[in-house]
């Protein structure tokens, strides 16, 4: 049985800037998992799970980071800005849209 797992944040194709490598970081921001976890090696039904909770969590907040407390906004913010630059390390530019 091959079971798809996730890179992790720092193999993410894409920084972390997609929908799995946004689960973990909004772990993070949410204290689910430490904020050096980055989900590699996790097989997909761990991040959906995970994903679940992350849900419940941004309920209170409508999903918005302004909407967060000062210290969950201040380290959504840190988690987010380290995913960026990541991801433009790799080539992501945030002027481009892709269609998939």
């Amino acid at each position: 049985m091959n079971t798809q797992t996730y890179p992790g944040l720092d193999a993410d194709p894409r920084g972390g800037l997609t929908d799995a490598g946004r689960v973990i970081m909004d772990a993070q921001v949410f204290g689910f998992v430490p904020e050096n976890e980055t989900g590699a090696g996790w097989p997909l039904a761990r991040l959906q799970a995970l994903a679940e909770r992350v849900n419940g969590a941004w309920a209170p907040y409508a999903g918005l980071p302004s909407r967060l407390p000062d210290e969950l906004r201040e380290r959504h913010e840190r988690i987010y800005s380290a995913a960026v630059e990541r991801a433009r390390a790799v080539g992501w530019d945030d002027e481009v849209r892709d269609e998939e």
